[in-house]
């Protein structure tokens, strides 16, 4: 399979990258980055995990792979990989963001994994050049990219001075939701995500408080609906109160045929109420 490369001018580079502060000018592909189009979600973590973490990782992954999220992470060795690994196991999508060329996957130990992702339909993608190797300071700077790809990241064990911690903060300077699953105070593992819990983030304790905040149902209870990128930018818009038409296209950022579009399929589908007089809310 040959290399992909995606200018920031192109239509096909990610909506939700584009929008950060400093995304790449360019990203290189290997594999389908389709799967950005559904619920793409970063899961990050220690490389360090403990059995706990890693059936914690598993069984949030898994609930969030089967109602519809794209997991994205570092495949780095610990949290990174057993988030793809769950997401593949639970016949999910998976994308992989590299602090090297896609020549040189790292760490190597995970190069299977790389292939897997790949013919399951995901991809691996980086912002370096193919043959780049692994340099300290790549993986810091890609941590913002993992997050710029995501509508919201969740860290699952990390001390302190994580690299997991410095993809939270990217995530909350590019305004995206941020979780993170409690631990106990005696762990050095919990320090992170009790520190960004202390912050503000969202504790998780299960798939659903993830799903709640999207205001998503569990595919069992909806007949498998599904919500696009777009229209969780719209949800989040006038979830907490009725917003008229003018300040949803001035807050989304997009033009109002494609904001009439989009409104008009959603409340055909139920996901929203329209209140006339151009006010519309989420239809409990």
């Amino acid at each position: 399979m040959s290399i992909t490369t995606i200018d920031i001018k192109d239509k096909n580079y990610p909506k939700l990258l584009k929008e950060i502060y400093d995304p790449p000018k360019k990203i290189y592909i290997l594999g389908d980055i389709k799967a950005l189009d559904d619920l793409p979600f970063a899961v990050v973590g220690t490389r360090k995990m403990s059995r706990e973490g890693k059936e914690i990782a598993s069984k949030i992954v898994r609930g969030l792979a089967q109602n519809g999220f794209t997991i994205i992470s570092g495949l780095a060795l610990g949290i990174d990989g057993a988030s793809h690994q769950a997401a593949l196991e639970a016949k999910g999508k998976t994308i992989a963001v590299l602090g090297s060329g896609l020549n040189n996957i790292y760490p190597s130990a995970h190069k299977k994994l790389a292939e897997q992702i790949i013919a399951s339909g995901g991809a691996i993608i980086s912002e370096y050049e193919p043959d780049m190797p692994p340099l300290k300071h790549q993986f810091p700077e890609r941590n913002r990219v993992i997050s710029g790809l995501s509508l919201g990241t969740l860290v699952i064990e990390a001390p302190f001075k994580s690299g997991s911690l410095i993809t939270a903060k990217c995530a909350l300077e590019q305004n995206r939701e941020v979780f993170a699953v409690p631990g106990s105070i005696l762990n050095l593992n919990s320090e992170g995500p009790n520190y960004l819990i202390k912050m503000g983030a969202h504790p998780v304790t299960k798939t659903e408080d993830i799903l709640e905040i999207f205001n998503i149902e569990p595919r069992n209870n909806i007949n498998e609906k599904t919500f696009t990128v777009d229209e969780l930018k719209i949800i989040a818009i006038i979830k907490n109160q009725p917003t008229h038409i003018d300040e949803i296209i001035k807050l989304s950022y997009k033009s109002s045929s494609e904001i009439n579009s989009l409104l008009v399929i959603m409340e055909i589908s139920g996901k929203i109420k329209n209140l006339g007089n151009g006010y519309y809310h989420l239809n409990n």
